[in-house]
């Protein structure tokens, strides 16, 4: 198992930089939901390819700052 020891964006203000600016996403509650929706699935290969690449704390993060879109209005 490969070790992660660094997340790939550290703040949520970075990803969601990368994810509005750089990758022209909407980041509207709606799609925030959708994507959760995904990475909460284990069984989703999005998600297993997410996990292995990245590791289950990034995941946990990536997550926690959808959850955080999710809440904006």
């Amino acid at each position: 198992m490969t070790q992660h020891t660094r997340f790939y964006f550290e703040t949520f203000a970075e990803w969601r930089d990368a994810l509005t600016r750089r990758c022209g996403i909407e980041l509207t509650p709606a799609y925030a939901r959708q994507r959760l929706a995904a990475l909460r699935d284990p069984a989703d290969p999005t998600t297993r390819e997410f996990t292995a690449k990245y590791g289950q704390a990034y995941l946990d993060q990536v997550v926690a700052w959808f959850e955080r879109a999710a809440r904006r209005s």
